[in-house]
């Protein structure tokens, strides 16, 4: 067995660094200078969070408040509100119709966005530009302006009242989605899909096992983002189905808003649980989600 010498085996320790007086007070004046920029996001923050803190205290309150003073009760709080609600409004079984709706559209948008962006961003074929063009331009036509002709459509032409299909079906395609898959699959390096051709991969296997993986953040944005619309959409719903055990959360909310919730005990109440338990799902998505919008390293396939 080899011995090591005092000298080499000092050289292998690492020694520490004296922190000087100087380094201490440029540390000292980085942290002053961060402290009004950290007060400015703080303040920032309380004020976006308020409303929600509002919200939720509101929820539980027995007796209505709505002066400042009800942000911050002295009594007790209760779940009053959302038992007045859930003798009502059967609050699961709108659970289930809402993520029913909106998990059919998402599934649809993500499928279909992909696809339609895939085929934009990497495909060469006539009148590409065109279309492209003609996906942007449905962007600026609002949906209202459509609810009459969608509504013959779907309920005299197909068929689809009193439905889930119905209400998905003009959910389906969603521009701005298609129009996130294409820009994302641009930023991906030509070399990528130029080494899976030469190898032999199809469109669809490339797609599949090579852009599709790249474009995580994508996918991630287009849910979040079309989560939120068929969510909170009760206009829609309320045309194609009259059917209390097939309407979404929001459709029983709005209802029982209109109908019931002035006969409540505390009205104010009972409206702030219900928008508690609509905007809950929303808020638990983007938390568990938030922190998966990181850039992907989309250059790391390619040798150079």
């Amino acid at each position: 067995m080899t011995s090591i010498d005092s000298s080499t085996r000092d050289a292998r320790i690492p020694t520490a660094v004296p922190v000087t007086a100087g380094a201490r007070r440029r540390r000292s004046r980085g942290g002053l200078r961060a402290l009004p920029r950290v007060v400015v996001l703080f303040a920032g923050a309380v004020v976006f969070l308020f409303p929600f803190y509002y919200m939720l205290i509101g929820s539980l309150q027995a007796e209505p408040d709505t002066s400042p003073r009800g942000a911050f009760p002295t009594g007790g709080l209760t779940l009053a509100n959302y038992r007045e609600i859930n003798s009502e409004v059967d609050l699961l079984r709108s659970l289930v119709n809402s993520g029913i709706f909106t998990g059919g559209v998402i599934l649809a948008t993500v499928v279909f966005g992909v696809l339609a962006g895939y085929a934009l961003a990497r495909l060469s074929f006539r009148g590409r530009g065109a279309l492209f063009g003609l996906v942007l331009l449905v962007q600026v036509v609002p949906f209202q302006l459509l609810l009459i002709p969608l509504y013959v459509l779907i309920v005299r032409s197909y068929g689809l009242a009193d439905s889930y299909l119905g209400m998905i079906l003009p959910f389906a395609i969603n521009s701005t989605a298609v129009f996130v898959f294409r820009q994302f699959f641009l930023q991906l390096p030509d070399d990528l899909f130029a080494a899976a051709r030469i190898d032999g991969a199809g469109e669809v296997r490339t797609l599949w096992s090579i852009a599709l993986p790249l474009v995580r953040p994508a996918v991630l944005t287009a849910v979040l983002l079309t989560f939120i619309g068929p969510w909170n959409e009760f206009l829609w719903p309320f045309l194609i189905t009259k059917r209390a055990d097939m309407q979404p959360l929001a459709v029983s909310l709005a209802n029982y808003i209109s109908n019931v919730a002035a006969r409540a005990a505390n009205p104010y109440g009972a409206v702030l649980a219900g928008a508690c338990v609509l905007a809950a799902p929303a808020v638990a998505l983007f938390v568990a989600f938030q922190r998966h919008f990181t850039s992907t390293n989309i250059g790391s396939g390619v040798k150079g």
